[in-house]
């Protein structure tokens, strides 16, 4: 199943966090398709708390044979190895966030996970790197692929660079 991740750090040492979280994500790929990186983006922290550092922002596409819960867990234990704590201020900023996005054409509501995520149509720091791996992509409870609804939101975030790779 075709799943995306959304991958966001304000804290600390921002590329070496979305290069360790990329490498963390790697196993969970099983195929078949490629594993897909984004382009970095600099962006501004969206409803965090009054002074929050930038975000570096990324998206990546895997293939895996997890259910939705367990790719959940495993971005979980991903965000806990990389010293983001299980106990957190709402929006507070963070080491290191990692967002499952959809599965495949999943539609999913329950009380530890949405699917696809409720926001992305509306926040360009996702669909901005999602555009750069799957722009033809139409998630479930959308009109247009993820290129025309990105440039719909209009401009914003700078690219920082590509993605590190470790």
């Amino acid at each position: 199943m075709r799943t995306g991740v959304a991958l966001g750090s304000n804290l600390g040492d921002r590329g070496r966090l979305l290069a360790a979280a990329r490498q963390h994500l790697l196993p969970l790929h099983e195929g078949p398709g490629p594993f897909l990186c984004s382009r970095v983006y600099e962006t501004d922290p969206v409803d965090c708390p009054e002074g929050s550092p930038a975000f570096w922002n990324a998206a990546i596409e895997l293939s895996t044979s997890l259910a939705p819960l367990e790719v959940l867990d495993a971005l979980q234990a991903i965000e806990a190895k990389l010293g983001r704590p299980a106990q957190h201020g709402f929006h507070a900023p963070r080491t290191i966030d990692l967002d499952l996005l959809y599965c495949d054409a999943i539609s999913l509501t329950c009380d530890r996970l949405t699917l696809p995520h409720p926001r992305i149509a509306e926040r360009l720091f996702v669909l901005r790197p999602l555009a750069d791996i799957c722009p033809d992509r139409i998630l479930p409870g959308m009109k247009n692929n993820l290129r025309d609804t990105c440039a719909a939101q209009g401009s914003g975030s700078a690219v920082v660079g590509p993605f590190p790779i470790v």
